[in-house]
């Protein structure tokens, strides 16, 4: 049996839109994924706090992206010059 709502209401101020949502869920994914958080710790932290851990999440992914390149860049001209 199908369940119907009386007042289905097209207005979004009575709750969060889907988009909204999957952001925040993304961010609940991408503690838990790196950083080992449940879904209830990142849940339950203060939305500036999940904020910050969020951002400086990707400030340290960026930081190891630019070491791996800087470390290839070694490595290839390192090897470059030994076969000479």
């Amino acid at each position: 049996m199908k369940r119907t709502w009386r007042f289905r209401s097209l207005l979004t101020f009575y709750g969060l839109s889907d988009d909204y949502k999957i952001g925040i869920y993304e961010e609940f994914f991408q503690m838990k994924y790196w950083g080992g958080w449940s879904f209830f710790e990142a849940y339950n932290l203060p939305v500036t706090v999940r904020r910050w851990f969020i951002q400086r999440l990707v400030k340290q992914k960026k930081e190891e992206a630019e070491q791996i390149k800087e470390a290839n860049r070694q490595a290839k001209s390192s090897s470059g010059s030994r076969r000479r």
